[in-house]
């Protein structure tokens, strides 16, 4: 621990050894402009690229198959050929217009803050969803296309989060005579009315309520029936939820292993995302679903940092032929975890964020840190300085790890967090 006498002397050992971070910062090979908005650390950056969903026989890999043939059968021409294509390697770095703006997602969201995306700079940052490339696939002249990747986002540490992930987004169109085949009189659009409507779950204005209840039916019908292929014969129910980028929006969950999970969201896509892409004649429903979720839940898979282990013990198990053959996780070995607390005063007139807090440990601590919780938060009633208190658990997927071990990465955390958050350890 680092008391408050000897905060002075660690900040000016830290500082002397402290090196001026480059005017630039390479990802993927290609070299960015740093400015106010960098946030993206060294340990991120290492991750992207890696493709763990193009790996053979990796678990991602074996469910992004599973979805791709599910759609592959169920949506073919009149030649019997699937007509949806597949797009798995696109670039992970993005601009803000393809992460945000051509969503129709507002300034004032939530989800543009640095605390919640990893940015390269003000221009570009590592997409936080496979949504990022829809509109640019839309100005291609695409009308049925599955993306697939892995996207980043600042998050908290357990058991099931990862700053990394992997989706699979979908997008289906539909012209009026692909909707309706047999009926001339029915259209997309209300005559006179090409304004979207915001807010509800109502139709968006400028659909007609055929065109809106026809694709809402295919849309649900078709993720039921991914549901079913992937878990078998299980309840399911549709909650309301919203979307910038559809209207309405929903969610689907499925009743697995006694518990209510959230599987995928999806919805109506807004029309100002297609007319913006020039599809003046179109309507369209899209969907995303999280890979490392489905795969936890069918591989009975205990901790996502799994997902990243070169452990041939772990990755052998995932060796089938059947990619739709039933594999149950079998742990190579248990290992016991390290329990460290580490409290604090918040710095005064600072914008601090837990997630800033989330992502040092991990750039110190690494794959080693299984979860961090918050497990004390005091506002001292008269100086209303704020005092919070993480409780660290440690845990290696290989072998088994000492407490002194532990206590060496420990201390750099502790030491990261006062140089670099400019907090007090208690």
């Amino acid at each position: 621990m680092i008391c408050r006498k000897c905060m002075h002397a660690t900040f000016q050992r830290f500082s002397s050894n402290l090196k001026i971070a480059p005017k630039d910062i390479k990802v993927l090979n290609n070299s960015y402009h740093r400015d106010d908005y960098t946030n993206i650390t060294d340990r991120i950056a290492f991750h992207v690229g890696r493709n763990l969903h193009l790996k053979d026989y990796h678990p991602i890999n074996l469910v992004q198959q599973r979805i791709n043939n599910y759609f592959y059968k169920s949506f073919t021409n009149p030649r019997g050929n699937p007509i949806f294509s597949i797009y798995n390697n696109l670039s992970p770095i993005v601009n803000v217009n393809q992460n945000f703006d051509s969503l129709l997602i507002p300034k004032e969201h939530p989800s543009r803050r640095k605390s919640d995306c990893y940015y390269i700079n003000r221009e570009y940052l590592l997409r936080a969803h496979m949504t990022a490339h829809q509109s640019s696939l839309l100005l291609t002249g695409l009308n049925n296309f599955i993306m697939i990747g892995d996207v980043y986002r600042r998050d908290e540490i357990d058991r099931t989060h990862y700053p990394v992930f992997h989706q699979l987004d979908a997008v289906r169109l539909c012209t009026k005579d692909e909707l309706f085949p047999n009926d001339t009189k029915l259209q997309l659009f209300e005559l006179g009315n090409n304004t979207d409507s915001f807010g509800g779950q109502e139709k968006q204005a400028c659909h007609t309520l055929e065109a809106a209840k026809l694709m809402e039916h295919e849309l649900k019908n078709t993720l039921e029936g991914l549901a079913k292929h992937l878990f078998g014969e299980v309840k399911f129910r549709w909650v309301d939820t919203y979307f910038p980028f559809t209207q309405p929006s929903w969610e689907l969950e499925v009743f697995y292993n006694d518990e209510w999970l959230e599987l995928l969201g999806c919805g109506i896509m807004r029309q100002p995302i297609l007319t913006n892409s020039g599809l003046t004649n179109k309507i369209g429903w899209a969907f995303g679903i999280g890979l490392e979720r489905i795969a936890m839940c069918l591989y009975k898979i205990p901790d996502i940092r799994l997902f990243w282990s070169n452990d041939s013990g772990f990755l052998n198990q995932f060796k089938v032929e059947d990619i739709n053959q039933n594999i149950i996780y079998k742990p190579v070995s248990l290992y016991p975890k390290c329990i460290n607390d580490l409290s604090f005063w918040v710095p005064e007139d600072v914008d601090f964020s837990s997630n800033d807090f989330y992502d040092l440990v991990r750039t110190e601590g690494g794959d080693l840190i299984e979860q961090v919780q918050l497990i004390d938060n005091f506002t001292h009633p008269k100086t209303k300085k704020n005092s919070q208190c993480y409780r660290i658990t440690y845990r290696h997927m290989e072998k088994t790890l000492t407490q002194d071990e532990v206590n060496v990465i420990h201390n750099k955390i502790e030491e990261a967090a006062s140089l670099k958050l400019g907090i007090i350890i208690r």
